[in-house]
């Protein structure tokens, strides 16, 4: 009888706030390297930015944009990451690199990781152009100032968004 083979799990950290088709992008590209993924949001972030949207509201986006795919479920974690990613029996970490400005940031997180854990790796993918400049700070701040964003983010997103910054959904704009 042969052995059942493990599921493959990977933890993708961040805040999410909100999700956007930058962040979409890199999970549906993950789920060709693993089984499942677990959106992981950072209760206490370590940038010190107030945050648009509370985590269970972060938390409900991420599950509406992924009603589609049972393979992806959205948790909450505080602590360190190798913390919560072996919790979940998670041995690969999955982070998105938009620009080379974000590689020293990650490459040096994705080694302090794997000190604290030596069984954990990081996956390192790069967006599709098309999403290669977005931000969810980008977002908010379009949002904020009457903007248009929803070709940066799905629609129960751009949603909550215009609820947010109360403006009518049909028009775009504030009232």
């Amino acid at each position: 009888m042969s052995a059942k083979p493990t599921s493959r799990v990977a933890i993708y950290p961040g805040s999410f706030d909100p999700i956007t088709y930058g962040h979409e992008d890199i999970i549906r590209r993950g789920l060709r390297f693993v089984d499942r993924i677990v959106v992981a949001v950072a209760q206490l972030s370590t940038q010190r930015k107030q945050p648009l949207f509370t985590i269970p509201e972060r938390l409900e986006l991420i599950a509406e944009v992924f009603a589609d795919e049972p393979r992806v479920e959205a948790r909450q974690f505080e602590g360190l990451l190798v913390d919560f990613a072996r919790e979940q029996n998670a041995k690969l970490i999955i982070r998105g690199l938009r620009a080379v400005s974000d590689f020293e940031y990650e490459f040096q997180m994705a080694l302090m990781n794997r000190q604290l854990w030596p069984e954990v790796e990081t996956l390192f993918l790069a967006p599709d152009v098309r999403w290669s400049f977005l931000s969810a700070s980008l977002v908010r701040e379009i949002a904020s100032l009457g903007g248009e964003v929803g070709d940066f983010v799905a629609p129960p997103v751009r949603a909550r968004l215009m609820s947010k910054f109360r403006r009518s959904p049909a028009r775009g704009r504030r009232p």
